[in-house]
């Protein structure tokens, strides 16, 4: 299993398609036997989906996570664990447990209640997303 956190300075980072790195750990047997940080090399938003899916990544945890993003991730198979924060070690740790508190709604502040898709890609759509 692979899990990719999204990760700033030990802790879950709180907005997906910004996140400049992921913590991957990689588990077997409910525990971590390799993690590393990875960067996104300026890859953002719904384009993540496929940057994660190269890396065999079946799991994500994450902060807030736009609608687009969702879509993405869904569509290469990883599930998403939303609304996390704290630890990024102890998030995993407690996911493994099947203790992890998460927020399967959880959306990026600019996304609440729309139907909007950053899909990547230099833009400046207007909600913050540029990339």
């Amino acid at each position: 299993m692979k899990i990719a956190v999204t990760y700033d300075n030990g802790n879950v980072y709180g907005h997906f398609g910004h996140t400049e790195q992921f913590k991957i750990y990689e588990a077997e047997n409910g525990k971590v036997v390799n993690a590393s940080v990875v960067p996104t090399n300026g890859t953002g938003h719904g384009a993540l989906a496929e940057f994660l899916s190269a890396m065999g990544t079946d799991t994500l945890i994450c902060g807030g996570i736009g609608g687009g993003a969702r879509a993405a991730l869904g569509s290469v198979g990883i599930k998403i664990y939303a609304g996390v924060s704290g630890n990024a070690d102890e998030a995993v740790k407690a996911f493994l447990g099947g203790t992890l508190a998460f927020d399967p709604d959880a959306e990026c502040a600019h996304h609440s209640g729309e139907a909007h898709d950053c899909n990547g890609g230099n833009h400046d759509c207007g909600h913050g997303c540029s990339n």
